[in-house]
């Protein structure tokens, strides 16, 4: 039992450690809950500090959560549903960390990102081979499309499905699915100010479309001046 709830506590302490602030203020000395979307993942951290700067954070959020898995199995004596959990809860400190609490009034607000990048690193720590699939799947979407809110969405339904499909022909466990839709739930609750914004157009972009946005743009704020 110690062994089970010290995992779970090491999983959400480690998702925690907001490697996007602290890289943005390294790089840039400025506060990434200031910049954009104000979240701390690879995205944001891409818009502030630059692409390398994003794809560091991005790897550093990957890997917290694949070692929260990991130490989940080597504590439990690998017993899925505590690989599971750990799993989630490295996600929900990497968007609800403990080092980011705000207080607001009567009220404490939790900051963090959105998750994406913490969900396939723990999913890879379930199944390694998972990587190969969702991470290309995943930047197809995002550099395609341009939205990093659809990519992270999908990266929730992609682990779903190939954690589904191995469980159904008897290669993997149902816990580890569960990690998937709790996961997914987790994405979607995290992403509603992204989701409203699609349905209204406004969602932002980031690569080639955003950069095909901008030059559709500069004609005609040239025609206005």
């Amino acid at each position: 039992m110690f062994e089970a709830i010290g995992s779970l506590l090491i999983a959400y302490l480690i998702g925690s450690i907001p490697f996007g602030l602290i890289f943005v203020w390294f790089i840039k000395r400025r506060d990434i809950r200031n910049e954009n979307s104000g979240r701390t993942g690879g995205t944001n951290v891409m818009r502030s500090a630059g692409f390398l700067a994003g794809l560091i954070t991005g790897l550093a959020d990957f890997s917290k959560a694949y070692l929260a898995v990991i130490l989940a199995r080597t504590l439990t004596g690998g017993d899925p549903w505590m690989e599971a959990f750990a799993g989630l809860l490295s996600v929900v400190g990497h968007n609800y960390s403990i080092f980011l609490i705000e207080r607001k009034g009567d009220k404490f607000r939790f900051r963090g990102g959105a998750g994406g990048g913490s969900s396939v690193g723990a999913a890879t720590a379930m199944w390694p081979t998972s990587a190969l699939i969702i991470i290309p799947i995943g930047l197809l979407i995002l550099f395609g499309l341009g939205f990093a809110s659809v990519s992270t969405i999908s990266i929730g339904l992609l682990i779903i499905g190939l954690f589904t499909y191995r469980a159904a022909q008897g290669l993997g466990p149902w816990a580890y699915v569960v990690f998937g839709i709790l996961v997914e739930l987790l994405l979607l609750w995290g992403l509603r100010p992204n989701i409203e914004r699609l349905k209204q157009g406004k969602e932002r972009l980031i690569g080639w479309r955003a950069k095909q946005k901008a030059r559709r743009s500069k004609p005609q704020e040239t025609e206005r001046a």
